[in-house]
Parts: structure tokens; C-alpha cells; sequence
């Protein structure tokens, strides 16, 4: 199942976005094995092995890389393999004996996908970091909170996960497509400053033509606007509206019943604050269910905001089967969808080392290899 069927991808584990990677390219089919370590790899995760989400839909290896017949039988794997994910500072895997030059050597059309945060090279490259500081350096943290108030955090979303992950694959999807032509693989240096900046390509290009301004919530989609913004409602939720194209802003003051004389103008920046609080008021004189009654499924441009509980459960989001249950957690299915070869989640996520000996037995490895492996404690069967 899943367009990437019969591409093997070795995962180096990590945390955030190589997960995150290997998760995606594993739900659209391809044979994801994670190397983890024969230790306990204090990476962070949760104590019951179910509620790793972004661990699921892959077998485990455990590893001991810092051995010389471990790092030899990573190198094993990597013959028989696609590409490979890593998400160390830059020259910890060389350090191993299994970084890109070594591991291209015993297979010439690997891919091999890095993901640091800084990048491989520059001043910063080999400082520790998160999210928070790759999108700072970026300029998108700045753009994003309040005017009254100091940058927000989108969570982990735009560095990790955008930035990041989503730029990995991206990347190594386009090497492998690459490398089937050329005989050749590469290495993919992906870093969440660079992805996450990427992100912000548009608003580049919009100070550029001095149609934006570098401070915060003064710009039609940063919350400056009165028809681009979150409400409160009079239960104390929220609703998000949208309102941009001018038929869409008619609907808005149509259906939310302010006050036309007041809202006619949309587009005289200038007035925005003082319209913002004008539907401020409107917003506040009924529930959110009951704009929900007035306004879902309309051309306002407006959706409730649902917390993530309340997203699993919302009829259009389970009309769509957007989200799965798995050992009892429930969490986003495989995305985006695929007409004839459809993505799935085949199964939950793995215990370090679970899968050590099949994994080694499926990818060549003899018997007798196997257990002299596990006798020198070069891998580990949890």
C-alpha cells in the first residue's frame, strides 16, 4: 500500500522532526526501519510505548553504532537501502564511521538526508538549539503575536515540523527520483532556518513591494485586519474568520448582523482597530455553537476554533476519517490522500530494539551473523 511501497529508508532515531519525516514517508508506504540505540536512548519519549505517535508504522532496530561490528552492520543495511535519515549536529555520524562519504561508498545511489537546525556549515552549525531559535534566526517568530505583545511560539510547527521534516522529505523524495535516473545519490542538508524562512517566501516579497509591515498584528493575515482574526464568543470560545475577498466580507457583515454604516470600509487600514472591536462586540453576543448555526459552512470563511480534542470529533473532520484510533489513541491519519494507492497505518509504534533479529534476517544477515552480532553486543532484541 501507499505510492512509496518497496523503498526502504533507514532513521537514524532523533527527536521532532526526523520522527516526523520518517512517520510521513512510512504512511505512504515505504519500509522504514529506525536504528535505535542498544541503551536506553533518553530521547524523550513517552513512558508507554503507544503514545509515540511518531513512532508508528515502522520496525526497530537496536544498534550499538559506537561499536565497530555495530556500525559495520549499519553500513550492512545501507547497501540494501533507498536512503538514510539522520538528525545528529553536524559530524556526529562521521565521528561513527557511518557518515555519508562511508555510507555512499558500499552504495553508491543512497541518499543521505540530514536535518540539523543551523544547517551543515555556517558559524552556528554546531551550537545546540530549537525550534524556537531556527525560526527566530529566520525571521518568521518575529512576525507572528500581537502588536501589544512580544513574538509567540507557534508550538513546534513552523521549525520542526515545516521547516524541518516537511523539507527533508521533500528533499530526499526528490534525490531518490534524482538518483533512479542518475545512478547516483546525494547528500540532502536540511536545515529549519532555511525551511522555515522558505516559508515566509511570500512575505518577502510583499515588504519587498512595501505592502507589508514588520510589525506585528498591523497586516491583513498576522490579526491586523478586522476580517482576518480570532473572536471570542460569549461562552468564552473562539471562531475564526477570513473574511479577504471583498463578496466574502459582504457575507461576513450580512450574516453576523454589524452595524454596515460602521464596517463599509474594508480595506482603510487605518480603521481596523476600531472595527476590530465594532465585531469584537458582535462576536460576543452569542455562543460559538450558535455562530456555528449562523455561519459553518458558508462563504464567510469561518470554521469554530476546536482545541485538538474537540477536532477528532467534529462531523466534517470524521466524515473525512481525518483522524485514526490506534492502541487506543487517537491521532491524525496518513495525509494527503492518494486515489488508487492509498496511504495506511499498518501499525502502532515499535519498543527500541523489537524488531533487532527479523530486521537483520529480512535485510541478509545469516543466523550465525545474527547471534555473534548479539554476543559481542553489537545489536540488541529487546
Amino acid at each position: 500500500m501507499g505510492p512509496l511501497k518497496d523503498t526502504r529508508i533507514i532513521e537514524l532515531a532523533g527527536i521532532g522532526p526526523g520522527p516526523f519525516c520518517a512517520t510521513l514517508l512510512a504512511d505512504m508506504g515505504a519500509e522504514v526501519i529506525r536504528v535505535d540505540r542498544t541503551r536506553p536512548s533518553g530521547l524523550g519519549l513517552p513512558t508507554e510505548t503507544r503514545f509515540d505517535v511518531l513512532g508508528r508504522n515502522r520496525r526497530s532496530v537496536a544498534i550499538d553504532l559506537k561499536s565497530p561490528d555495530g556500525a559495520e552492520a549499519l553500513l550492512k543495511l545501507v547497501e540494501r537501502a533507498d536512503a538514510l535519515i539522520e538528525g545528529f549536529r553536524p559530524g556526529v555520524v562521521e565521528t561513527l564511521g557511518v557518515g555519508p562519504d562511508v555510507c555512499m561508498s558500499r552504495n553508491k545511489k543512497l541518499v543521505f538526508g540530514r536535518m540539523t537546525g543551523w544547517g551543515q556549515t555556517g558559524p552556528w552549525a554546531s551550537a545546540a538549539g530549537h525550534d524556537i531559535n531556527y525560526i527566530a534566526l529566520s525571521g518568521a517568530l518575529h512576525a507572528i503575536g500581537s502588536a501589544d505583545g512580544p513574538p509567540i511560539p507557534p508550538l513546534n510547527l513552523v521549525g520542526d515540523f515545516g521547516g524541518g521534516a516537511m523539507f527533508l522529505a521533500v528533499g530526499v523524495l526528490a534525490a531518490m527520483l534524482e538518483a533512479r535516473n542518475s545512478g547516483m545519490g546525494q547528500v540532502v542538508d536540511t536545515s529549519m532556518v532555511e525551511g522555515s524562512a522558505y516559508l515566509s517566501m511570500m512575505f518577502h516579497g510583499l515588504l519587498a513591494a512595501g505592502s507589508w509591515t514588520e510589525e506585528r498584528g498591523r497586516n491583513v493575515v498576522d490579526g491586523g485586519a478586522h476580517f482576518y482574526g480570532v473572536y471570542e464568543t460569549k461562552d468564552g470560545k473562539y471562531v475564526s474568520i477570513g473574511s479577504i475577498e471583498a463578496k466574502f466580507y459582504e457575507l461576513l457583515l450580512e450574516r453576523s448582523g454589524a452595524d454596515r454604516a460602521k464596517l463599509s470600509d474594508q480595506w482603510t487600514a487605518a480603521d481596523w482597530p476600531a472595527k476590530r472591536k465594532l465585531l469584537e462586540e458582535v462576536f460576543r453576543s452569542k455562543t460559538r455553537d450558535e455562530w456555528d448555526g449562523i455561519m459553518a459552512g458558508t462563504d464567510v470563511c469561518y470554521a469554530p476554533v476546536l482545541n485538538f480534542s474537540e477536532a477528532t470529533g467534529h462531523p466534517h473532520n470524521k466524515a473525512r476519517g481525518s483522524f485514526i484510533d490506534l492502541n487506543g489513541v487517537t491521532q491524525p491519519g496518513p495525509a494527503p490522500r492518494f486515489s488508487r494507492t492509498q496511504s495506511e497505518v499498518a501499525r502502532g509504534p515499535a519498543i527500541e530494539g523489537e524488531h533487532t533479529n527479523e530486521i537483520l534476517a529480512d535485510w541478509g544477515f545469516g543466523a550465525e551473523e545474527i547471534s555473534r552480532l548479539a554476543d559481542a553486543g553489537a545489536v540488541l532484541q529487546a
